[in-house]
């Protein structure tokens, strides 16, 4: 037997606000919103959003990655989200691989390649 990826949750100070962006991010919705936690479903997982009181410091231990759609290519997403919000953080390649560090309006990175 074997995990499986449902949720990912990410601890901020506004559930509802930064549901509400990584919701029109994402092309997802808003499910369920229990006040402290609300969560956003979008394939392939869930994202959820816990109110915490302490505040983000630091870079995230964890971060999620993103492909682009497909047909859309990588820069004209990156500026869809920062249309929506996003910051840029960087611009990063390997062989085979480029990608762009973005923020969330609350400051926590993702990744979008």
């Amino acid at each position: 037997m074997s995990l499986a990826a449902v949720m990912i949750t990410v601890d901020c100070a506004e559930p509802q606000e930064l549901a509400r962006w990584w919701a029109t991010a994402l092309g997802g919705e808003i499910a369920e919103d229990h006040g402290d936690f609300v969560i956003v479903k979008a394939q392939p997982v869930a994202l959820g959003f816990q109110r915490v009181a302490e505040e983000r410091q630091g870079k995230n231990r964890v971060h999620v990655d993103f492909a682009a759609p497909s047909g859309t290519g990588l820069s004209a997403e990156v500026e869809r989200l920062v249309a929506l919000g996003a910051s840029v953080v960087g611009h990063h390649s390997i062989p085979g691989l480029t990608w762009t560090v973005l923020q969330d309006p609350a400051g926590n990175e993702f990744c979008v390649h």
